[in-house]
């Protein structure tokens, strides 16, 4: 059991309300059908979840492939400013590539078997599921892996807001009831949207590390201060436009402005990329509203902590969404 716990700590399981809470939110969308099945939504979350923690594996097994281990230490030396946690667990000797690679495949056979199990109960939606299973199985592969490597041509923001939004929602919508709703696309491309915003913040704290190696995130291919910004606005902003403009449009009920609570969390998300911009030495404290944000002590000992107050902060704004369109699943009839 302690093995399994250090792996999926290893596969970085912070992240997972990035996946975690949009599976649940097309799980209580489904639970208003009448073909809801609570025991097939388990499956799902579970495949779900396992997908994403040996998706995380592949992505470290492949960036250990294409760069050694050393190469953000190097540039922290030379006055870069880069995170150098990952693949923390193989640097000091925990584990190895290989086992890496073992871990990495464990998982996701058991989200394959997940998704075998779920085919088997909605045979007559097999060939939706498998379209959005192999999709899924490929952005996921070659996001990091080669010869597309989509995370070092600037695809990678984007194949990840398309796995945890669209195709993730809608697959486990199918898996809960067999159905998907109106509501519930506009939903998961917004919930995409917000995924995206995860991965670009990060791409703006890593510009310079990114850059030095060659790997093309969609910041590096910007590589324009002000366009760097419009694009953190857009992927920040876009998700609260999008709301009142489907609501406004009658594609989605009033309730749903209920979501513009979480803006000002996203202005002070907004301003700390802007003041990394300007200064990435400047320091930056934690606020109430900045949790959750766990193992906060080891992340200040390992000197993160201006990463990971942004990405968690970028990764908050995903799970407010998600609670609050979980909270209107409950209390409104869609």
């Amino acid at each position: 059991m302690s093995v399994i716990v250090s792996w999926i700590r290893n596969a970085r399981s912070v992240a997972l309300p990035q996946s975690a809470l949009p599976a649940l939110v097309a799980i209580f969308f489904a639970a208003k059908s009448d073909s809801f099945s609570l025991t097939l939504s388990v499956i799902a979350l579970l495949g779900v979840m396992s997908a994403h923690l040996g998706a995380n594996l592949w992505d470290d097994y492949f960036d250990l492939k294409k760069n050694d281990l050393s190469y953000r230490d190097r540039l922290n030396s030379k006055g870069i400013r880069a995170r150098i946690a990952k693949c923390d667990y193989i640097q000091d000797g925990r584990a190895t590539v290989k086992q890496l690679f073992i871990a990495a495949s464990l998982f996701s056979l058991f989200a394959l078997l997940m998704g075998a199990i779920v085919l088997v109960y909605h045979w007559d939606q097999r060939v939706n599921l498998s379209i959005i299973v192999l999709i899924t199985m490929l952005l996921s592969l070659f996001y990091s892996a080669p010869p597309l490597r989509l995370s070092y041509i600037g695809l990678g923001e984007i194949t990840l807001g398309i796995i945890f939004g669209p195709l993730l929602m809608q697959g486990v919508s199918i898996a809960a009831s067999g159905t998907t709703t109106v509501p519930g696309l506009i939903i998961s491309c917004i919930v995409g949207i917000l995924v995206i915003n995860i991965l670009y913040t990060h791409a703006v704290m890593d510009f310079e590390a990114d850059r030095s190696i060659h790997k093309n995130t969609l910041a590096v291919v910007l590589n324009d201060q002000k366009w760097i910004t419009f694009f953190s606005i857009l992927f920040i902003f876009s998700p609260f436009v999008l709301i009142v403009c489907f609501v406004l449009l009658n594609m989605l009920p009033p309730i749903f402005l209920i979501t513009l609570w979480i803006l000002p969390i996203a202005i002070s998300l907004f301003r700390s990329i802007l003041a990394f911009q300007k200064d990435p030495s400047s320091p930056i404290s934690r606020r109430w509203y900045h949790f959750p944000m766990e193992r906060w002590k080891e992340i200040t000992q390992a000197g993160i902590d201006w990463f990971m107050l942004r990405w968690y902060s970028a990764r908050n704004l995903v799970l407010f969404f998600c609670l609050t369109y979980v909270g209107i699943a409950l209390f409104y009839p869609i």
